[in-house]
């Protein structure tokens, strides 16, 4: 009677778990790029792999059989190792669970033991996860594939000089701007082979034989782009390895902007006045900079704000030289003209009175010592001029020099962490490091990040 009641006991829970299998709804991958690996968890992997279904189904007709095997769904899944708690009931499992390639998320490991029945059948786990997740692991997967297709959209203009920014697409169409060489705007449209485009203030139409676009601009975007990390912390600091532990080489104010050489976990190698260093991404944003076209209302601004300077500086230098040399703030050496005069030039010989000073990081006086911003900032304020105490901010102020070639004595130039005034005759002048202080350096002897002139 017992024996008969136990039998009766496996048929009805043999039954009800019929009716409840009817809502669990798991999949089973057919091979290891179908599975998604978490941590702690071991995966049994097989190829003769079945459903979970079809798993629950076969275990109903052996526990019709015999009344020694478990009738509990948890029970046997414990059995065999596998945590029930990973299985999801979900009748909407196409608007919930993705499945993410493993080579993505994590490197190739040795297979594990696959787990069976006692019918040999092998058990695949599958990890149902929240659509969150996955959405921030293919972001996280895919970001090179977005930066890209967003390359793709890009316009790289490509003359000698620049291309004009027409209203229409014609050359019928008048001059809104200017797109310089290797400068960069976003693709709208095509239209009777012009490229609609948006770059800064402007939106035209540029002659397509003058630009690139589509898969033939993605390297050209990584070679004419900058890729800048931006300071997001009062001090930071860069150090000799991409650890917290390695030794600190430079210190970097907030929000300036470094070139950025490499890219790691979780840190970025870039390049100060001391070398090359890492940096955490913890205190830095990272971007992408291109050049973008230039109005013609900004051109014309521009055009003005730089004849302004001019006599702005003329009238400071000429009230200064009316005082008198004696009345005069810093002392002549008599190796170089002193402050007076607004050309270029003048700048650059005031500004070697100070070589040999020391190097103070935050400081701006030309004796006691400075940094390089508040070097060029000091100097420059001798002249009447008021410039950020800032590199990255320089990188604003006057007016876009093209290239060294067509640097002029007095002129800015602007690399990653650092700013120094140009010489001429491929030199600079500047305040380098706490090592070395105010000194005169080869202009290309780390690559200039942007060119400014004041004069």
């Amino acid at each position: 009677m017992r024996k008969n009641l136990g039998k009766a006991v496996a048929l009805i829970t043999a039954s009800v778990m019929a009716v409840m299998s009817f809502s669990i709804d798991a999949q089973a991958a057919i091979s290891t790029k179908d599975v998604l690996p978490a941590t702690g968890i071991s995966y049994a992997l097989g190829t003769n792999v079945k459903a979970l279904s079809e798993l629950l189904t076969e275990s109903e007709s052996e526990s019709e059989s015999t009344s020694e095997e478990s009738t509990n769904v948890e029970d046997a899944f414990d059995e065999l190792g596998v945590e029930t708690g990973l299985f999801v009931t979900d009748t909407n499992f196409a608007e919930t669970a993705s499945v993410v390639d493993a080579s993505i998320i994590a490197p190739e490991v040795e297979p594990a033991t696959p787990a069976q029945t006692e019918s040999g059948k092998v058990i695949q786990d599958t990890i149902i996860v929240s659509r969150g997740y996955t959405e921030d692991l293919r972001a996280a997967s895919g970001a090179q594939s977005s930066e890209e297709a967003s390359f793709k959209n890009l316009v790289i203009a490509q003359v000698t000089n620049y291309v004009n920014v027409r209203d229409l697409p014609s050359e019928d169409g008048e001059i809104v701007g200017k797109l310089y060489n290797n400068s960069v705007g976003n693709f709208i449209e095509e239209e009777n082979g012009w490229y609609k485009i948006s770059s800064g203030s402007v939106e035209g139409y540029v002659k397509g034989e003058f630009c690139v676009t589509g898969v033939a601009a993605v390297d050209l975007a990584r070679k004419v782009g900058t890729r800048i990390a931006t300071v997001t912390t009062t001090t930071l600091y860069v150090r000799e390895e991409p650890t917290t532990d390695s030794s600190v080489i430079g210190m970097v104010p907030i929000d300036d902007q470094l070139i950025v050489m490499e890219e790691l976990d979780g840190w970025v190698k870039v390049n100060i006045e001391e070398g090359d260093g890492y940096v955490s991404t913890d205190y830095v944003t990272l971007s992408t900079e291109f050049v973008k076209a230039e109005s013609k209302a900004e051109e014309e601004a521009r055009l003005a704000k730089e004849a302004e300077a001019r006599k702005a500086a003329q009238r400071a230098a000429a009230s200064r030289s009316s005082s008198g040399s004696s009345s005069s703030r810093y002392v002549d050496t008599g190796n170089y003209a002193p402050a007076g005069s607004a050309s270029g030039q003048n700048v650059v010989n005031f500004a070697m009175q100070f070589v040999g000073n020391p190097y103070v990081y935050g400081g701006t006086s030309l004796t006691n010592g400075c940094d390089c911003s508040g070097f060029v900032m000091s100097v420059y304020n001798n002249f009447g001029v008021s410039l950020p105490h800032s590199s990255s901010a320089d990188r604003s102020v006057g007016a876009t020099v093209g290239s060294l070639e067509e640097a002029q004595p007095g002129d800015i130039l602007c690399y990653s962490g650092h700013v120094a005034i140009y010489a001429g005759n491929g030199q600079i002048v500047h305040a380098s490091t706490s090592r070395t202080g105010i000194i005169v350096s080869s202009a290309t002897y780390r690559s200039i990040l942007s060119i400014r002139r004041i004069f």
